[in-house]
């Protein structure tokens, strides 16, 4: 009998568990398709150069520690159906049922209802793991066939998860269950929310924006008087005095606040304190990026501390726009008497502001959240892509063999061995070399060798024969120079303006074989990999082979490239032996360095991969949790909604226009959270891309970024949509049942 009970009352519940399993299912689809990588049944081809193993324990790790929010979010979940259907449970033991047995019978709806929606996740799952799949085989360039393959490990540990977590959480409801009372569970449905004050909370805010601002005061009084210079161009000094001034005015405000507190009320606190905090968030911003345009004496350790405060304001910024939300209706609507009264406008404001009481604090959450979730989504292409761009830098030769004298005091000690037990190495593994070139680097001047004060290390040089060697290894053309003319080779990551300055200033070179004048062509840009240059230089410079021979040699280097792939096991045998042959440290202090490209790339694209779905899939997590919390606030009082429309229809308010005001009541639910959110979130990723714009355009460059903002926006777009759709449904229904 309970049985079909169950099944019955699953049946006609299946409109009210929408949400439920809209949410479920999507949380499962993506649960499902990220761990599939790590499946023992997946074996994609990428080669024998690759190992696969970091990549699979990795991102059973990275999924599952992030999966365990969902927890939260099923529990959240099941609290909105247990309030629901408190009236049934009501009435249930009115005619005699257990409680225990009733709790027991909605643990078993609910039951149903999950795997109902862990079957459909594990189909959409299917499909997903598809994209999960091309992305893996793009990130290690193999080619990409679709095939639809179910992995059993991975839908066992699926079930797993979600079965344990649906059985935890049923549990509790039943505990829940078993203590209510039966007059409470009537009248749930009539009670109203509990008034939330706001000022409790804000004015903790109030006081720890004031309580940061004092040292953001006191910072910027100590910037001013240790490194400001009045000969300094008129933004840095803009800077120095707006990070006293402003916060200077945040301090004053409370206090001008409280002399006219008679007049004045709290939002005129809070409004001044939030146009405040948009001019210490400018303030704050302008410290790191002068320091890098004007190259400011100013420490990592200080550019931190002013991110630190520009990020407070921000939340403080979102925490007071939103509590100022309903002053600014109330505004809008007594000085516009005709809108307030066109056609059912005072119903719908009494509706927004009504909420708006009792619920700012959790809607500062969720946009705190969202804030946090679309910088996820924007960071994850540019964080991996700056990551792989920099691997085409750092791994362009199959094997790189360099050294360091920064710790070498003696002109003896300096290297000049052939690294012959690499080559002995190929040969013994029938290991073809398409290039092999060992060649030195050198200082210009030899009184330059006690230089090695921290980002002022000398430029070396290397000679014009081995500069066009290594040329010719990466297909590049060749270059010549005259008798006594150099030019220079610069980093990818070098901008045009630091070049041009140092070109101006180096129109010729003194060397020990003789002085030197920059060549018709000045520069060469074509990326060399990043072991070519001496520590702390973006540029090296070429000189005529004659003239390298009277110089002191302080690197020495070795680059290879196979005709083959070098297998992942024989780059990490060779490795080994090189290290037990040249450690990095030696007594004579010199550094030793191997790198395979075998060995980075697989390491590389390994992390890569993870801290990419990493972060795409908890933003995705966080974003679905923000939207269920939206959805749920407004149909956990649909019980009172659906009294104020009965009403609206008893005084002739014809559907259209009802369903009008629901349209517009959910459109303000979703979108303050979510537009405040795209405006914290647009000023904190427009920082970000400018801060590391030179990294950018090095290697990703700006229309692939675009292009990833464009997917990144149509997934939120997506999301944001079925949500929207599922909660107008049932609302819809609840009012007009």
């Amino acid at each position: 009998m309970y049985a079909k009970l169950i099944f019955r009352n699953a049946k006609q519940s299946v409109k009210d568990y929408l949400i439920y399993i809209v949410t479920m299912t999507i949380c499962v689809t993506l649960f499902y398709s990220f761990l599939s990588i790590s499946s023992s049944y997946y074996n994609p081809d990428i080669g024998s150069e690759y190992d696969f193993t970091l990549l699979s324990d990795g991102m059973k790790a990275a999924i599952c520690m992030i999966t365990l929010l969902l927890l939260l979010l099923i529990r959240f979940v099941n609290h909105y159906m247990l309030r629901q259907k408190q009236k049934e449970f009501a009435l249930q033991s009115i005619m005699g049922m257990e409680q225990k047995t009733i709790g027991r019978i909605f643990l078993a709806e609910t039951l149903i209802m999950g795997i109902i929606s862990i079957l459909i996740g594990i189909f959409f799952g299917m499909f997903c793991s598809q994209f999960i799949t091309a992305m893996l085989l793009t990130a290690y360039g193999k080619p990409y066939e679709i095939s639809w393959t179910l992995f059993p490990d991975t839908v066992l540990w699926t079930l797993e998860f979600f079965v344990l977590g649906f059985l935890v959480v049923g549990i509790f409801n039943t505990h829940t269950i078993q203590k209510m009372k039966i007059i409470d569970m009537l009248s749930a449905e009539k009670e109203n929310e509990p008034e939330l004050k706001k000022s409790r909370w804000i004015f903790v805010i109030v006081i720890f924006l004031e309580l940061f601002t004092v040292w953001a005061f006191i910072t910027g009084i100590i910037k001013y008087l240790f490194f400001y210079d009045s000969r300094f161009p008129f933004p840095v000094q803009l800077m120095y005095f707006g990070n006293i001034l402003f916060p200077a005015v945040t301090l004053g405000w409370p206090f001008l606040w409280l002399l006219k507190k008679k007049e004045w009320d709290f939002q005129k606190l809070l409004c001044g304190l939030l146009a405040c905090s948009v001019l210490n968030t400018f303030a704050a911003v302008s410290v790191p990026a002068l320091t890098n345009q004007y190259y400011l004496p100013l420490g990592n350790g200080m550019l931190r501390q002013y991110l630190l405060f520009a990020l407070i304001d921000l939340l403080f910024f979102i925490c007071a726009l939103i509590y100022l939300a309903s002053s600014f209706i109330i505004i809008w609507k007594e000085k516009s008497p005709e809108h307030r009264y066109k056609e059912e406008n005072l119903f719908f404001l009494g509706q927004i502001l009504s909420k708006l009481k009792t619920t700012s604090k959790t809607m500062t959450l969720i946009s705190v959240t969202l804030v946090l979730a679309i910088f996820l989504f924007i960071a994850a292409p540019i964080l991996t892509g700056w990551a792989l761009g920099y691997l085409d830098i750092r791994s362009m030769y199959d094997i790189q063999i360099f050294s360091e004298y920064n710790d070498v005091y003696d002109e003896k000690e300096l290297p000049q061995d052939n690294y012959e037990i690499v080559t002995d190495f190929l040969e013994e593994h029938d290991i073809e070399t398409a290039y092999d070139c060992t060649f030195n680097l050198y200082l210009p001047k030899k009184e330059d060798f006690s230089r090695r004060t921290k980002y002022n290390f000398p430029v070396v040089a290397i000679s014009l024969s081995d500069y066009n060697a290594i040329r010719k290894m990466l297909g590049y053309g060749q270059i010549s120079l005259g008798e006594n003319e150099f030019a220079t080779q610069w980093q990818t990551i070098a901008t045009e303006e630091e070049r041009n300055r140092f070109l101006s200033e180096h129109t010729d070179v003194l060397t020990d074989g003789g002085t030197l004048n920059i060549s018709k062509q000045p520069y060469y840009e074509e990326a060399m990999g990043e072991t070519l240059y001496n520590s702390y230089t973006d540029v090296l410079y070429v000189f005529p082979d004659n003239i390298c021979k009277k110089l002191l040699p302080v690197m020495r280097n070795r680059y290879i490239t196979t005709t083959e792939k070098i297998s992942y096991e024989n780059a990490c045998e060779l490795e080994r032996l090189f290290t037990i042959e040249y450690p990095e440290q030696t007594e004579s202090g010199t550094l030793y360095g191997v790198r395979f490209s075998t060995l980075q790339t697989n390491s590389a694209i390994a992390n890569n991969f993870i801290l990419q779905t990493g972060m795409i899939y908890g933003a995705v997590v966080l974003m679905v949790i923000c939207l269920t919390v939206l959805s749920l606030q407004q149909l956990l009082d649909a019980g009172q909604y659906k009294y104020r429309f009965s009403v609206l229809r008893k005084l002739g308010v014809e559907e259209q226009h009802i369903s009008k005001i629901i349209l517009k009541q959910l459109s303000v639910w979703f979108g303050l959270p979510i537009i405040v959110a795209i405006m914290v979130a647009a000023v904190v990723i427009g920082y970000f891309i400018q801060t590391i714009s030179a990294e950018i355009s090095a290697y990703i460059g700006f229309t692939t970024l675009m292009l990833q903002i464009g997917l990144t926006v149509g997934i939120l777009a997506i999301l944001l949509i079925c949500y929207f759709i599922s909660t107008w449904v049932i609302f819809r229904r609840s009012v007009n049942s």
